[in-house]
């Protein structure tokens, strides 16, 4: 039986979510090595990946014509993501906190969409954003008595810099940039500015270290290609909202693997803000395209 691209663009982002997810895990589980020491590795791995894949397919390892500005904003803003998430993960007592913060990206991306490439938000898409940063706040819990003040801040810039980063992306995806390209670039550029870090401050790891930083970007390099996969099976508005599973998949490794981690009450109820506004906008998205086509 012939499998749609819709199913196939479903089972590739749920596919990332689960990678994203152990990437989280492994990141806790790697210790407490410097957070710069774990985004240099979680894109050294990306980089061997995405180059293979550029040779294996002998495309040119040149930007598109007039790309080059939207890369290096891409990567600057993509690595303030990487870093906020990372240290977020590593200093927040729940993991899938930091991770329902990171996905505040999908709302950033529309309100940068509209700054930046004039793409018109509706009135509904609006209040959607207004209200999923209510629910952030639920998460952040914006109190001095708040011990986690600082990393929950920290993941709702990665979250910020993340919709950045999508929004460069979208803009040199219309330019006909290539996704594999881009990934390249990113992990290159990731790995030259965190290398002086290792070069005067390198902490020294143990194999058991060693092996969870690897993985770290192994699942990093797996959650990028299948989600870049995704998209090109099907359109944001159709498989957007199953990206929200990697909340539940990190709370669940959380919980088995992370010392039976448990969000408060307040967390949960700003989890459930943020991913109903995500349903909303993923229905409301859906029934615009259809009246547009229809």
């Amino acid at each position: 039986m012939a499998v749609s691209n819709r199913t196939k663009g479903i089972i590739c982002i749920l596919l990332s979510a689960f990678f994203f997810s152990g990437m989280s895990s492994f990141i806790n589980l790697s210790g407490d090595i410097p957070t710069p020491q774990k985004v240099f590795f979680r894109n050294l791995v990306a980089l061997f990946i995405a180059s293979a894949s550029l040779l294996k397919n002998r495309e040119s390892f040149k930007p598109v014509k007039g790309c080059l500005p939207y890369h290096l904003l891409r990567s600057s803003a993509g690595l303030l993501g990487v870093f906020g998430n990372f240290y977020a993960t590593t200093k927040m007592s729940s993991t899938a906190d930091a991770a329902i913060l990171n996905k505040m990206s999908p709302f950033f991306t529309l309100v940068f969409s509209a700054l930046f490439l004039k793409e018109k938000v509706k009135p509904k898409q609006a209040i959607a954003i207004g209200i999923a940063f209510v629910g952030s706040l639920f998460v952040i819990k914006p109190t001095l008595s708040n011990v986690e003040l600082l990393p929950s801040l920290a993941g709702f810039a990665g979250g910020v810099g993340a919709g950045a980063a999508y929004t460069c992306v979208r803009h040199m995806g219309n330019k006909g940039e290539n996704g594999r390209f881009t990934v390249f670039f990113f992990s290159l550029f990731s790995c030259l500015c965190t290398a002086p870090y290792l070069i005067f401050n390198f902490h020294p790891m143990t194999n058991e270290q060693l092996l969870y930083v690897l993985l770290i970007g192994v699942c990093a390099a797996g959650g990028q290609f299948t989600i870049t996969a995704a998209y090109t099976f099907a359109p944001s508005r159709e498989i957007s909202v199953y990206d929200y599973s990697n909340v539940i998949f990190t709370a669940i490794s959380g919980y088995f693997f992370l010392g039976h981690q448990v969000p408060d009450l307040w967390s949960f109820v700003g989890y459930f803000i943020i991913c109903t506004m995500a349903v909303w906008m993923f229905v409301y998205n859906n029934k615009a395209h259809n009246l547009k086509t229809g």
